[in-house]
């Protein structure tokens, strides 16, 4: 069953506060609903540039603003939906078949990725026309 973009929610991470800052931490199966197989992070991204303008056939990712803010415009194939993350202690899950662009990069942003899977490019979807076929596919 294929996901939509309504049914994208923020999780909230544990966020502990004393006198020192604050601490926030994620946990496999836990906080992120896949086994974390690999961790990757975009930063110095120009404010007039992107990055994603993809989709996944099967890798779950999970989305972490730990410096600045960005927006993830995501697309389903039929309805779309931008989600602004500002806060260290929020993540987006952005499963497969979603269309997913990182865009409106502040100056200084830093963006946590959490995958399901090691990188493989047999698993993107580049072309836009192309998710439109597979999302349809039965």
């Amino acid at each position: 069953m294929s996901t939509h973009v309504n049914e994208l929610e923020i999780t909230e991470l544990p966020k502990r506060s004393d006198v020192r800052g604050n601490l926030t931490f994620i946990e496999a199966d836990r906080h992120v609903p896949f086994e974390i197989r690999r961790v990757f992070y975009l930063y110095d991204v120009p404010t007039a540039e992107g990055r994603g303008a993809h989709a996944h056939r099967n890798l779950h990712q999970f989305l972490v603003c730990l410096s600045g803010s960005f927006d993830v415009e995501t697309d389903d194939g039929k309805d779309k939906r931008t989600i602004h993350l500002n806060r260290p202690w929020l993540g987006l899950h952005v499963p497969p078949m979603i269309w997913a662009s990182e865009v409106n990069f502040d100056p200084g942003s830093v963006c946590l990725v959490l995958t399901s899977a090691h990188y493989d490019e047999a698993d993107y979807i580049r072309d836009y026309d192309i998710f439109l076929t597979e999302r349809a596919a039965p």
